[in-house]
């Protein structure tokens, strides 16, 4: 158990802005595996190349690569923002800071479906196109369905569901109990009452508003 609750506090006391800067290069990295790996090898990249349009496509890329910092400090800000609101609620008395550190750290488990992905897809699935690469995503619910037949507002909410964003939520709540040291029942409470259910309700809103 002391083995345990140190690990666990060495994991969420990782400096946030290292580890900030840390998920940014890896980010990059993963992105430019698969489109160097997988996408680059499509018939869709072929015919921009046939067609001369590969200027078009490196500028999208190289945007895409510089706008992973922006896109992260958004995304991480309005999450803590939600647990942040959370805490207050159920009188933790945690820092925004505090919060934030602990979403950015979580945020690692991602990097293992990427990794499994890029495994997948270059080793098991022989040549795949855009549309299987798009629909692929390890132990999602979009893996039980035909993807083939199914509607484009379903791709996101689908691979959204799966076991490592389960995964995440408890890692949140492990996070928001270690900076608040109070009981976990109550951390699993403020993440589920706050984070999860406003990420249910965006997955609904995606898919009512898609087109």
């Amino acid at each position: 158990m002391k083995a345990t609750a140190e690990s666990e506090s060495s994991f969420f006391d990782i400096p946030k802005w290292r580890a900030f800067f840390l998920i940014t290069l890896v980010t990059i990295f993963v992105l430019i595996a698969k489109k160097v790996f997988l996408e680059n090898d499509t018939a869709a990249f072929e015919i921009l190349e046939s067609r001369g349009q590969m200027g078009v496509f490196h500028t999208l890329n190289t945007l895409q690569y510089v706008s992973v910092p922006l896109i992260y400090l958004i995304k991480f800000t309005v999450i803590a923002f939600i647990l942040w609101v959370g805490c207050f609620m159920f009188g933790y008395k945690v820092t925004f800071g505090q919060v934030w550190q602990v979403v950015v750290i979580s945020e690692f488990i991602f990097f293992i479906p990427e990794t499994i992905k890029l495994l997948w897809l270059l080793l098991v699935e022989s040549d795949p196109d855009l549309h299987q690469i798009k629909a692929f995503y390890p132990l999602s619910l979009i893996n039980l369905t035909d993807t083939d037949e199914l509607a484009g507002k379903w791709f996101y909410p689908l691979k959204a569901l799966n076991v490592f964003e389960v995964i995440y939520w408890f890692l949140l709540a492990a996070g928001i109990h270690h900076m608040a040291n109070k009981r976990k029942e109550i951390a699993y409470a403020i993440v589920f009452s706050s984070y999860v259910l406003m990420f249910i309700l965006w997955l609904g809103f995606f898919a009512v508003v898609y087109k």
